[in-house]
């Protein structure tokens, strides 16, 4: 899957680690279904808690800031409409992922993570309005979290590795 990273916000600085947590999720819950042979490609923006409270009022009739929107480009119930290789965009607010992250003791890189990987899922279709849609969500969210982990581990002991091999 294509995944593009756009930071409104301009504070965002794991973009790489992002996108390479992202493609993992994608390949691990087999996210990656090319459409009509082309590979899917998403765009994940990055905004700050005003831009999404926007879209929240606009689009939903919600007031107030939320972690993540999607957007999807089609539904699994639309017929008659031609697929398209990009799924949608999600929009991620990069304050309330702060927020969020700091509750859950955990780095805001992996926050941001885990919403998008939770905003994929609606990418696809699935939605949660009970506990048996929820559980996709979880699962996921626990992967990208897991995988996150990953990332930062394999950073760090190559740079340990490249350390030790400069003396």
């Amino acid at each position: 899957m294509q995944i593009e990273v756009l930071d409104e916000t301009g504070r965002f600085r794991r973009r790489e680690r992002l996108n390479e947590v992202l493609r993992r999720v994608v390949a691990g819950a087999g996210l990656a279904t090319r459409v009509r042979g082309v590979e899917p490609e998403v765009t994940v923006v990055l905004v700050d808690d005003a831009t999404i409270a926007g879209r929240n009022a606009k689009d939903r009739g919600i007031d107030g800031p939320t972690d993540v929107l999607a957007y999807p480009l089609s539904e699994p119930d639309d017929v008659g409409l031609p697929a398209v290789p990009h799924l949608g965009d999600l929009w991620v607010s990069l304050e309330t992922a702060e927020r969020q992250a700091r509750a859950g003791g955990r780095p805001t890189w992996h926050e941001v993570a885990l919403l998008a990987a939770h905003g994929l899922l609606h990418l696809r279709g699935f939605d949660h309005q009970d506990e048996v849609g929820w559980r996709p969500f979880a699962a996921v969210q626990a992967l990208a979290e897991a995988e996150a982990r990953a990332v930062d581990l394999a950073r760090a002991t190559r740079r340990k590795v490249r350390e030790a091999a400069d003396p």
